[in-house]
């Protein structure tokens, strides 16, 4: 479907193809409709500000915006992200598709997707970005593609309803638009954050609530409008080069006593270690969502690597903590080798009760390796509306539209 330009022969088709291998062989391409759409897109006229060789590299973002203190607003998703949502949401020729967030690159792959028979329209708050993409999927080829300058929260109701809604920026939420423009059937894929961390899931609809079908760990572009809700950054270290920051995800993040904390950092540690080890990205994010989900207080505990003299994680995005009044511990990982992608776990206290502290992490961690390592958790959105007794056991993540709740198997 997509026009090719004189520039998009030989040389950048090697790159295209050598993408597309690359991403059958991780996995993230499964389908065939899916890998016909992206050897079809000529990925490189999307983004004209970088080489052709930058432009088909699977693992990379590539920036379109930035806001006047440096932060990205707008990207062109890494390509082996596009593909993992596009397999989540299943899109088909005669398909209806809402993407919220216009890159242009993305909304050209749906075409590819959905056919003539189709339909494409893609949402994003910024001017600037729309503009953009309409400019650009016109001169690919994809003039078809609605283009809609709004609030991507709203939903876009006048081609409502849509067989699927793909969320190409990260959400914290369900807005109420977007279940109510879903299709008798439909699917929704965003990048969801809980806990502080994103995650692209698919939902379909079940009765009263959305479930979960899969996921895959993520990173997006916050959301901006009606549906921003950001995590909110404590500082409680910023001396000397090395900072430490308490990363609170919620709407209603609590408030936390700085003077306290930074008094227990200022004490001695108190490691505890573990004889459990993880090997992989996955494994240990299913570990960290049940930290999060059984450990009291629970915040992420950002560090930066000169900060390791005080706290021994230097990990960006930060490692499961649980906090109290005066006083915190974390999960800890040290590498077992240097030439092995294989980490022991630990725990680490601050504060006056700094042993009993890091004991409470480690012993949520033996239990997550006795009864639920093998396990998947279960992602459940629900109206906020709904009432306790309706929610499965558990936890649950608070919002302003919805109510999450994540569940693992019952023990057997």
């Amino acid at each position: 479907m997509g026009r090719q330009s004189d520039a998009d022969f030989g040389y950048t088709d090697e790159l295209r193809e050598r993408m597309v291998r690359q991403l059958l062989a991780v996995e993230a391409i499964r389908t065939p409709q899916v890998a016909a759409a992206f050897r079809a897109v000529p990925r490189h006229l999307f983004v004209p500000e970088v080489s052709a060789a930058q432009a088909y590299r699977s693992e990379d973002a590539q920036v379109v915006k930035r806001a006047a203190n440096g932060k990205v607003t707008s990207t062109v998703s890494a390509a082996r992200m596009q593909a993992i949502m596009l397999e989540q949401a299943g899109v088909r020729p005669g398909t209806r598709v809402l993407e919220i967030g216009s890159g242009g690159c993305n909304a050209a792959l749906l075409a590819e997707l959905v056919g003539a028979d189709g339909e494409v329209t893609t949402v994003d708050i910024d001017r600037d970005v729309t503009d953009r993409a309409r400019r650009l999927l016109a001169e690919t080829g994809y003039p078809q593609v609605r283009v809609v300058q709004a609030d991507g929260a709203l939903g876009e109701v006048l081609h409502a309803p849509y067989d699927c809604i793909l969320v190409t920026v990260e959400s914290a939420d369900l807005p109420p638009a977007w279940t109510e423009q879903l299709a008798e059937g439909g699917r929704i894929v965003l990048p969801l954050r809980v806990h502080g961390t994103t995650r692209s899931l698919a939902l379909e609809r079940e009765r009263d609530r959305f479930v979960g079908r899969d996921y895959q760990l993520c990173g997006f572009v916050p959301m901006q409008g009606a549906g921003e809700s950001r995590v909110r950054n404590v500082v409680l270290d910023d001396t000397h080069g090395a900072e430490i920051t308490l990363r609170l995800d919620g709407d209603g993040a609590r408030t936390i006593a700085v003077g306290p904390l930074r008094a227990a950092l200022a004490q001695p540690r108190v490691e505890v270690a573990t004889p459990l080890t993880v090997d992989g990205f996955e494994e240990l994010d299913r570990l960290d969502l049940w930290l999060a989900d059984t450990l009291p207080g629970f915040a992420l505990l950002a560090a930066t690597p000169a900060a390791r003299r005080i706290v021994l994680t230097a990990s960006p995005g930060g490692a499961p903590a649980l906090l109290t009044d005066d006083g915190l511990a974390y999960r800890t990982l040290r590498r077992t080798g240097p030439d092995r992608g294989e980490f022991r776990l630990g725990a680490c206290g601050h504060g006056p009760d700094a042993a009993a502290l890091a004991h409470r992490v480690a012993e949520q961690i033996r239990a997550w390796d006795q009864g639920h390592r093998h396990d998947r958790p279960r992602f459940e959105v629900y109206p906020a509306s709904t009432p306790d007794d309706r929610l499965p056991p558990g936890p649950v993540v608070e919002r302003r539209h919805s109510r999450i709740a994540v569940t693992w198997p019952a023990r057997r």
